[in-house]
């Protein structure tokens, strides 16, 4: 848990770059990545103006079969808004309902 805290600390640091590279580390070394993990990447992307990464690792979690909770959706939203992605917002919304993640 020590990295979810360390990709959250750069998230607040706006330190998207390193966010990615502990998440690309954990990856590489068979560590667990969990929906926590996802939140924290996810959002550190989202908030150093890199959305289009942010979506992009949002799209690969059910490969890794891990599950998007609220707080995952809210920051995939939130790259859409400021990648300008009106449609994928909606659809991301309407799929919350679909898995029965709370709105």
């Amino acid at each position: 848990y020590a990295f979810n805290a360390a990709i959250s600390a750069c998230e607040k640091a706006l330190e998207w770059r390193h966010a990615l590279q502990m998440f690309n580390t954990m990856r590489n070394h068979a560590m667990e990545v969990d929906t926590i993990t996802y939140n924290a990447v996810i959002s550190s992307c989202d908030k150093g103006g890199q959305w289009s990464q942010a979506l992009d690792i949002f799209d690969a979690m059910p490969a890794q079969k891990v599950d998007p909770n609220t707080v995952t959706y809210s920051a995939a939203i939130s790259s859409c808004r400021h990648g300008g992605r009106w449609a994928q917002a909606l659809s991301l919304l309407s799929a919350m309902g679909k898995h029965a993640v709370e709105l």
